[in-house]
C-alpha cells in the first residue's frame, strides 16, 4: 500500500455527486467536502499508509466510516439550521402560485381571501419555497407545514392597544415579515379569545400587521372597516381589506355575517 493506491481507494469509496474531492500532491492530503455547504474533511494519507503497514488492515474502513459520518453530520446540521428558519407566509389568493421561473410554489388553502405560502428566512430577506427547493432539501409538504407552524408559535406576540367608541383594538406589528402569519398561531388566537369580552375579529390587511378587535357595538365594525382599508391601501404587501370573526377556531369573513344579519332583520 502506498499513498497513490490509498488515494485511489478513498476516492472510489467516498465519491458522490454532492461531494467534491481534491488531492494536494505536495502535502499528500485528500480533501472531501460537501458541495452545498463547502464544509468537509482533509485526510492526511501518509499516516494511514503507515498504520496499514503496521498490520492495521481495517484502517481504511475506519477512515471511510469516520469521513462518511462527519459529512452526514454536517448535512444534518445544515438541515436543522434551515428548519429553524422556515416560516408560513400569508398572501392574498390572487398572489402568484409559481416562482418567476415557473416552478410551483408550496401553498396551502387558508380562507377564501388568503392562502398560506412557506418561506426560508435568510436574515435580511426570505425566499418562498417552491417544489424544486423542497425536493432538493429532502422535505415533504407535511414536514414544511409542521415546521413552519411550530416556528410561528415561537414568534413574539406583544401587542399595542387602542380604545375607540367602546371597542378595543390590538395591533401586532413586530416588523419581522411575519406579523400577518401570527393568524396561524392557534394558541395565540385562543388566548386572545379569552381576553375579549365582545365579538373577536382578526384582520391581516398587509403582511406587517395583525389586528385583533374586541367588538362591542356596531360602530366598532365601521371603525374596523375604515382601518383595515387604510392599512390595506398603504401596506407594502397588501393581503385583504376584509376582516374575520374568530369563533371556535374558525375564521368567517365579516361581510358574510353582515348579509346574514340583514336577512334575519327582514
Amino acid at each position: 500500500m502506498d499513498t497513490k493506491k490509498l488515494k485511489k481507494q478513498l476516492q472510489e469509496r467516498l465519491q458522490s455527486p454532492d461531494r467534491l474531492i481534491t488531492y494536494d500532491r505536495e502535502k499528500e492530503t485528500l480533501r472531501i467536502e460537501r458541495k452545498d455547504t463547502k464544509k468537509g474533511m482533509t485526510v492526511a494519507l501518509p499516516p494511514i499508509v503507515s498504520k496499514w503497514k503496521e498490520n492495521n488492515k481495517t484502517i481504511i474502513e475506519e477512515v471511510v466510516y469516520y469521513v462518511e459520518e462527519a459529512l452526514n453530520a454536517m448535512g444534518e446540521e445544515k438541515a436543522n439550521k434551515h428548519e429553524q428558519n422556515i416560516f408560513p407566509v400569508i398572501r392574498s389568493t390572487s398572489f402568484a402560485t409559481e416562482s418567476p421561473d415557473d416552478i410551483p410554489l408550496i401553498t396551502d388553502d387558508h380562507t377564501a381571501e388568503t392562502r398560506i405560502y412557506y418561506a426560508l428566512d435568510s436574515g435580511s430577506t426570505y425566499r418562498l419555497i417552491d417544489e424544486r427547493m423542497m425536493k432538493s432539501e429532502g422535505w415533504t409538504r407535511e414536514q414544511l407545514r409542521e415546521i413552519a407552524l411550530f416556528n410561528v408559535r415561537r414568534l413574539p406576540t406583544a401587542m399595542k392597544k387602542d380604545e375607540v367608541a367602546g371597542n378595543t383594538f390590538y395591533f401586532l406589528n413586530q416588523n419581522d415579515g411575519y406579523d400577518a402569519s401570527r393568524i396561524l398561531n392557534e394558541s395565540f388566537l385562543r388566548d386572545m379569545k379569552e381576553t375579549v369580552s365582545g365579538e373577536m375579529t382578526v384582520s391581516v390587511p398587509h403582511q406587517d400587521v395583525l389586528i385583533i378587535g374586541d367588538m362591542r357595538n356596531e360602530t366598532g365594525y365601521d371603525v374596523l372597516a375604515q382601518m383595515t382599508m387604510s392599512f390595506f391601501t398603504n401596506g407594502n404587501v397588501p393581503i385583504t381589506a376584509l376582516s374575520f370573526v374568530y369563533d371556535e377556531g374558525e375564521l368567517e369573513p365579516i361581510f358574510i355575517l353582515a348579509k346574514n344579519r340583514n336577512k334575519e332583520r327582514e
